[in-house]
């Protein structure tokens, strides 16, 4: 049986990465850009300040754009804002931005990565996605179909294969419809660089670093939201409730911070179906691309238009997690198993995402997994050990983080992966 999410796959999730718990020292990176503060650490074209962020200054470019998805033609007001070289002190294999802006009817942002060796770019520039908050202005989408000796794009993801990248550079560029009354804003930027985790050995049944993080016996009290509700329903926007893992979690979490959206703003769902949210959740995370709600920029960009800051990265274990639940942080992971490999966790997926929830008095992870075909079942707790193989070898430790900003985030590690 396939589950969840395993139309994100896509080729990503089930690449070849080493078997076995990561160790400590794995090398992983997060910075992170916050507007308007940082708008002279890098190059604005076409940008100033705003209260809120980045906006169009009073004399932008100018850029005219097809959308592919839709065959319409329009012209936009363009700004960009380019980072400095961010370099890493190790050579990095994949590459995953996040962000948080504003984009009102009419506008959209577009987000590029290039790969940096020393004091030259080791990798041209590469499309890592098209966003806009709805969708009337432009189909929100990845942009396949870029590979070439140095590095390929599996659409949120930019995989190093033949080239040094110590270092990289990041690009947005905000687009205004000429005829649209408001213009966009760029709150946040931000890139996780890492390598592949490595192999240990453990056997199946081993324990790891439990209670390093201080979150033995807390578990937050997310809601139990189940996909599996969704099966018979709505099928647009990646197929319907089945592959409505990402939209699920990032609505349970929200909604722990009551900060989900109004019903003013689902009232479009008809009929409302078992929950409404949820369906508005999928339709603003699609990505019309590769026909799926999980492209993990787009949920944490989905996320932040509620008003919480959100991003995405890379976590080297659960003993990091655990440093976010005790400090009352609920996260969402992807992870990849089969049928199985996490006792209790009885189907496959190429990569499906979780709710990280807490941890119980030995140690264990407390989830909420949406794969479940009622509420009630959504809760469940399993053995560490396999549980984190299944999440960092399955998808390196992606990790969406989503708090109020008044909710401090842990203290980070030496090498910050937050």
């Amino acid at each position: 049986m396939l589950s969840g999410n395993d139309r994100q796959a896509r080729g990503r999730d089930t690449r070849s990465t080493p078997g076995g718990t990561p160790m400590t020292g794995r090398d992983i990176a997060y910075r992170r850009f916050r507007f308007p503060a940082d708008r002279d650490v890098g190059l604005a074209d076409g940008l100033t300040a705003g209260p809120d962020g980045l906006v169009l200054d009073g004399a932008p470019g100018r850029l005219t754009h097809t959308d592919p998805h839709s065959g319409t033609t329009a012209e936009y007001a363009a700004g960009s804002w380019t980072s400095p070289v961010t370099p890493l002190g190790f050579a990095a294999v994949e590459l995953v931005p996040s962000w948080t802006a504003h984009t009102p009817a009419g506008c959209w942002l577009r987000v590029e990565l290039r790969g940096w060796a020393g004091d030259a770019a080791s990798t041209g520039w590469y499309e890592l996605g098209h966003w806009a908050a709805d969708d009337s202005t432009v189909h929100r989408a990845s942009v396949p179909g870029q590979a070439d000796d140095r590095a390929r794009v599996a659409a949120d993801t930019l995989r190093v294969t033949g080239a040094t990248v110590t270092g990289w550079q990041v690009r947005v560029t905000l687009l205004r419809r000429l005829d649209a009354a408001d213009g966009p804003a760029l709150r946040t930027i931000g890139v996780v660089a890492s390598t592949d985790p490595p192999g240990v050995g453990q056997r199946a049944g081993a324990r790891t670093d439990a209670g390093a993080g201080g979150a033995r016996g807390r578990v937050l009290d997310v809601p139990r939201y189940a996909q599996r509700l969704h099966a018979t329903g709505e099928t647009r926007w990646g197929g319907g409730g089945d592959s409505w893992c990402s939209p699920t979690c990032v609505s349970m979490v929200l909604d722990f911070w009551g900060a989900g959206p109004t019903p003013d703003r689902y009232a479009w769902v008809t009929p409302p179906g078992p929950r409404p949210r949820v369906v508005h959740a999928a339709r603003h995370c699609f990505d019309h691309a590769y026909a799926g709600a999980g492209n993990w920029p787009f949920n944490t960009a989905y996320a932040a238009t509620h008003g919480v800051d959100a991003f995405v990265t890379r976590l080297r274990s659960l003993a990091e997690a655990e440093l976010f639940v005790a400090a009352g942080i609920p996260l969402i992971v992807s992870a990849a198993f089969t049928a199985g490999q996490v006792p209790g966790l009885d189907y496959d997926t190429r990569g499906h995402l979780i709710v990280l929830a807490g941890f119980t008095a030995d140690g264990d992870p407390v989830l909420n997994d949406p794969y479940a075909p009622d509420d009630e079942r959504v809760r469940r707790a399993v053995p560490r050990a396999p549980f984190e193989r299944a999440w960092q070898v399955g998808s390196g430790g992606i990790t969406y983080v989503l708090r109020p900003e008044s909710t401090p985030l842990p203290p980070p590690p030496a090498q910050a992966n937050w």
